[in-house]
């Protein structure tokens, strides 16, 4: 028997305006403010033709105050 899978946060940078990027358990785009409490302070993000999203490894999660 298989346990289901708790989805989590998935966080990528965007190369075009240099931004963190996350993408939330329900899907939702989110860019993160530099500064303290990133997570705290986010903005929703809506992607552009400009717009490239690269992965980032999650232990960075944890930099960012991102739940895990």
């Amino acid at each position: 028997m298989s346990t289901p899978r708790k989805q989590t946060a998935a966080l990528f940078v965007d190369r075009s305006c240099q931004a963190w990027i996350v993408r939330d358990a329900d899907g939702t785009l989110w860019k993160l403010p530099p500064g303290d409490n990133p997570w705290h302070r986010r903005q929703p993000f809506s992607p552009t033709e400009e717009t490239i999203l690269e992965p980032v490894p999650a232990h960075y999660k944890g930099l960012l105050g991102i739940p895990v």
